[in-house]
């Protein structure tokens, strides 16, 4: 897109799509496959099919649609308004998957070798692997290696808590290469190269909708092209990554509050106590118009995020900290805020809000949790003084 308008139009008309179509058929399910800790892929895929929503920042070359990166957060959002479960898979295959496979190649100014460009086209679901057992925040403390053969790479580890592990086709998945700390690859794995294995771990508080497991590589062969970018230069991806990262997540948060309090509002006007509307009660106008105003000041410095991303702003990775850490705190609150004014039916799964309190709870754990974005704000804001 040539024009910044151009694009703010392209994605209110994606907003509009995404969420008529979740509203169809993403919201009459939601409750059930929550229930039973169930994922879709049938209903997944059919974001692909129905609303062209796989590959948003790849060129058309590679079955995408060239946009950038504000359109997926845009779709991000709006999913996360019905199914942030949903929208997490579709986060993790979007943004930590094809979005980076593409970009980390695009960034050195080379083209993708054929056989990336192959899983890019097939818009397979993908996922990344980063977080291990021991090592989740302190990256660096990794113990997946992956050693050259004379064929490729042998790969040895494992990786817990990945986003579409269980049901993905393809993973991108960071490895120790050398004895230096930061010597760290990307790798391009699939669901069936030689001595991978996984399993679920499910088993989970909120994010019921989406799957989360284990990945397993043991004497785990992939080729020679399955690096991805240089070799021991996974670090640069990874960071360069992790804002947009972020973002995706901080939109995520902002979906699940605008939900809560859209739900909460129109209850507070409805509901009749002491034969008046609660919603003219001090205590409830309180929570409203609290939510309402964090709701806002999410959405606006999300946009502030992007625009920054965008720009190449070297301050883009304090400001998307900044967005992650206030947008997860704050749908936290305003989910926990619309529970309160719903009370009992708050509590119960009659109303939505009670799962996506639950949900919310995620987004100040994954992507870098609130502690780790406190200390990484405060040193870096600190730096000049």
């Amino acid at each position: 897109m040539s024009s910044r308008v151009e694009m703010e139009e392209t994605c209110r008309i994606l907003v509009e799509s995404v969420s008529g179509w979740a509203e169809a058929n993403l919201v009459p399910s939601v409750t059930a496959r929550d229930a039973a800790g169930k994922f879709d892929r049938a209903l997944y895929m059919r974001l692909g099919s129905e609303l062209g929503l796989f590959g948003v920042t790849l060129p058309e070359s590679l079955g995408g649609c060239g946009l950038d990166v504000s359109a997926t957060i845009a779709v991000i959002e709006a999913l996360s308004k019905s199914d942030p479960g949903m929208a997490m898979s579709y986060l993790s295959h979007e943004l930590l998957f094809a979005h980076q496979l593409y970009w980390t190649w695009a960034g050195y100014g080379d083209a993708l070798p054929l056989r990336h460009a192959d899983v890019l086209k097939r818009h397979v679901l993908g996922g990344m692997a980063m977080t291990e057992p021991n090592a989740g925040t302190d990256v660096l403390g990794m113990c997946t290696k992956a050693e050259a053969t004379e064929d490729g790479y042998r790969i040895d580890g494992v990786k817990q808590w990945i986003t579409n592990g269980p049901v993905g086709d393809a993973f991108l998945v960071y490895a120790r290469t050398g004895e230096d700390r930061r010597a760290i690859s990307l790798f391009l794995v699939t669901s069936d190269c030689p001595g991978f294995a996984r399993a679920s771990c499910d088993e989970k508080m909120g994010m019921r909708t989406s799957s989360t497991g284990v990945l397993m590589f043991q004497n785990c062969r992939v080729p020679r092209d399955a690096l991805v970018g240089r070799l021991h230069e996974g670090l640069r991806p990874m960071l360069r990554n992790l804002a947009v990262e972020r973002l995706g997540l901080a939109a995520q948060s902002c979906g699940i509050a605008w939900a809560c309090f859209e739900v909460m509002r129109d209850y507070s006007v409805h509901r009749k106590a002491f034969g008046r509307s609660i919603a003219e009660f001090g205590q409830i106008q309180k929570m409203l118009s609290e939510s309402y105003a964090q709701c806002r000041a999410m959405r606006a410095l999300l946009q502030e995020g992007v625009r920054e991303i965008l720009d190449g702003s070297r301050d883009a990775t304090v400001t998307a900290d900044a967005v992650k850490l206030f947008c997860a705190s704050s749908g936290e609150r305003v989910s926990r805020d619309a529970i309160q004014v719903l009370g009992a039916n708050g509590y119960s799964s009659a109303y939505p809000v009670e799962r996506l309190h639950r949900d919310s709870i995620l987004l100040s754990i994954g992507g870098g949790t609130n502690e780790a974005l406190q200390k990484n704000l405060s040193r870096l804001v600190t730096r000049s003084s």
